[in-house]
């Protein structure tokens, strides 16, 4: 199977990227159209799945771009990198599990060559790390499926100010921070996107 890898050097907004990649779905469906892999960075947005609460929206200034993806509210925005994918299922393995721990081994493959130690979490969607004595999330996942084609994806904190998760209760998860990868060590990440795109593609072959 043929998969586009696109990797967008410029911040695509939030709205333009979802409607790209269910134009995408479309075109898998009419068998017309490859599967994507597409990294990127958004201008900032604070995004609700369809789990969400209004009362994990702390400050009610905030706008709230409300998404069909699973999963509840996150932020987005400059020094996080995004992973988009619109995979085919029916041509692979109908079992989202299985491509959720496809998920998982990459950002944790990814990240353990930068000699970063985390984890997934069965209770609490994500990756993990333990950074200042505390267990804080380092990547967001969220996946949809339409017609068993799985689509959204995960994003990884590099560098991204993390102010804008006081706004809100990220991922609906009281008791457990976030972080950023270079408050946890600083060195270059300029090689992260390949490195994502190495793991993911060979994790899907397998």
């Amino acid at each position: 199977m043929t998969i586009e890898i696109k990797n967008s050097k410029k911040p695509v907004k939030y709205r333009d990227a979802i409607r790209i990649l269910e134009k995408r779905i479309e075109k898998i469906i009419e068998n017309k159209g490859e599967e994507l892999i597409w990294l990127l960075e958004h201008p900032s947005i604070y995004t609700a799945g369809t789990s969400y609460k209004e009362n994990e929206i702390l400050d009610k200034s905030i706008k709230l771009y409300k998404t069909n993806r699973g999963g509840k509210i996150t932020y987005h925005g400059p020094g996080q990198v995004i992973c988009y994918f619109v995979l085919d299922l029916n041509k692979r393995e109908k079992d989202i599990r299985k491509l959720l721990n496809i998920v998982e081994k990459t950002i944790i493959q990814t990240l353990n060559e930068y000699k970063i130690k985390c984890s997934a979490d069965r209770k609490n969607i994500g990756i993990w790390v333990k950074h200042e004595k505390k267990i804080k999330k380092i990547a967001a996942i969220g996946i949809r499926v339409k017609k068993w084609i799985a689509y959204h994806g995960f994003s990884i904190n590099i560098q991204t100010r993390l102010k804008y998760y006081k706004k809100i209760i990220p991922c609906g998860i009281k008791n457990k921070g976030v972080t950023n990868l270079n408050l946890i060590k600083k060195q270059s990440y300029k090689n992260l996107r390949k490195k994502i795109i190495h793991n993911f593609i060979n994790n899907l072959k397998n």
